[in-house]
């Protein structure tokens, strides 16, 4: 197999091959235990009946108990990768092709793990058979969570010519924070601390926000960290295909969607949850991504008082609004006003960074004219300093705010740079987690608010 040699290498520890009698050996064990397992309710096998059939057998290999623990609990050959932190994406693309992965540093990596078909599909269906769906030729497609919450899409032939594939994508077993991504440059502690004020609105109005990207910008990990800032003794309702979201709050009802079952019965989308969420009254609904005809649901809900976040999938802010008004979603362009703010999130190849992701721009939707939505730039990246920087003259849902408050705008912006230098401070110190940043919000509010 000749590797791309444009290409770094990711190299995993498992060095370790079978001969060719230890090959015929583990496969003997392997048909055994999945012997033993087909009456047993109780599918898990144990290291420790692995090792009770090789004392029985007379097999002595510490290679083969490795191999079996692997592929009968496990994922085979994939287990080093999936226990990389460090990894983001794994992309299996078919029978006898090496593995290419994303390392959240290094970017796109090739890695020296091949798999034959077989091992492939023995990979599908063991998740297949975990989230009690089926795939075949007459639904060659499954999307899947795995227990450690990592999102997967397989496919096989005949959709895929080359064979089948597995594209796996990990998340953090760390949750990043808004301090994370102030220190990591990814937003800036100013713009995290207009986003915090209008996101809590100072209780009297909070604002409604979508962030948009490409796929794999970060929108989702923005969204998480932004959840911080939503007030405690608020009532909140995700609405995710694919549990990722990790709120830190008590008060939360985490919902999934349901894709049909064998007998192509039972679904459940998202437009079914964001409408029954509205007779749960939520304080605030959180759509993980906007995509069909669930758009016009929340804007709707939007439109009668309730706030919301979500995420899109657009490349501006100028897209962001045409994806919106047009099909599949179709929301009336009347109701685009009751989105506050756009932030644009993209993963940016940087000459000396290497792979990063920043926020590019927030608009904020002001009106409409002429039949048009109106938009307002109130942040703008900077690509030569790699810096975020305040272009806008005022903002309309901050002053909104101020008249809402009773308070003046000089007030306001006094606020804002306070809960900047705050944000900063706190994000020079050790690395806090989801939980413990949200103590230092709530810390802020116990200490400051009251002064407002």
């Amino acid at each position: 197999m000749i590797f791309n040699n444009y290409l770094p290498i990711y190299k995993t520890n498992e060095t370790e091959h079978l001969s060719e009698k230890e090959e015929s050996e583990y496969q003997k064990i392997k048909e055994e235990l999945i012997q033993l397992k087909i009456n047993d309710k109780n599918l898990n096998v144990e290291t420790q009946e692995i090792e009770e059939l090789m004392i029985e057998k007379s097999i002595k290999s510490p290679k083969i108990i490795n191999k079996l623990t692997n592929d009968l609990k496990g994922y085979g050959k994939i287990d080093p990768l999936l226990k990389d932190d460090e990894l983001e994406e794994i992309m299996i693309i078919g029978k006898n092709k090496p593995i290419y992965v994303y390392h959240r540093n290094k970017g796109m990596m090739i890695t020296e793990i091949i798999l034959s078909e077989i091992e492939i599909k023995q990979i599908i269906n063991k998740i297949a058979n975990y989230v009690q769906r089926k795939i075949d030729n007459e639904t060659p497609i499954l999307d899947a969570r795995l227990p450690n919450g990592s999102r997967v899409n397989a496919t096989i032939p005949p959709i895929t010519a080359d064979g089948s594939t597995v594209t796996i994508r990990k998340f953090k077993k760390e949750q990043l924070t808004i301090l994370d991504l102030i220190k990591s440059n990814s937003i800036s502690a100013n713009l995290a601390a207009f986003l915090w004020i209008n996101i809590d609105g100072l209780n009297v109005r909070p604002s409604n926000i979508i962030i948009s990207g490409g796929t794999g910008s970060g929108k989702t990990t923005t969204l998480n960290t932004l959840t911080s800032f939503i007030p405690t003794q608020e009532r909140i309702i995700t609405i995710e295909d694919i549990l990722e979201l990790q709120i830190p709050q008590e008060h939360v009802i985490r919902t999934e969607t349901r894709p049909p079952n064998i007998e192509g019965k039972g679904e459940i989308n998202m437009d079914v949850l964001l409408k029954n969420s509205l007779r749960q009254r939520p304080d605030r609904i959180i759509v993980g991504e906007v995509r069909s005809k669930e758009a016009i649901t929340l804007f709707g809900a939007l439109n009668t008082g309730h706030s919301g976040m979500g995420t899109l999938h657009a490349n501006s802010t100028q897209e962001t609004i045409t994806r919106l008004i047009n099909p599949p979603m179709n929301v009336p362009s009347v109701m685009i006003n009751s989105i506050d703010f756009i932030v644009m999130q993209n993963r940016i190849f940087h000459p000396t960074k290497g792979i990063i992701r920043r926020i590019t721009e927030v608009a904020e939707v002001v009106g409409m004219e002429m039949n048009k939505v109106q938009l307002n730039k109130i942040f703008q990246y900077n690509y030569s300093e790699d810096k975020l920087e305040y272009t806008a003259i005022s903002s309309k849902a901050l002053t909104e705010i101020a008249s809402m408050k009773g308070i003046s705008m000089k007030e306001i912006s006094k606020e804002i740079k306070k809960r900047e230098l705050y944000l900063i401070e706190n994000s020079e110190k050790k690395r806090n987690n989801v939980y413990e940043t949200k103590k230092i919000i709530n810390d802020y509010y116990n200490s400051n608010l009251q002064k407002l």
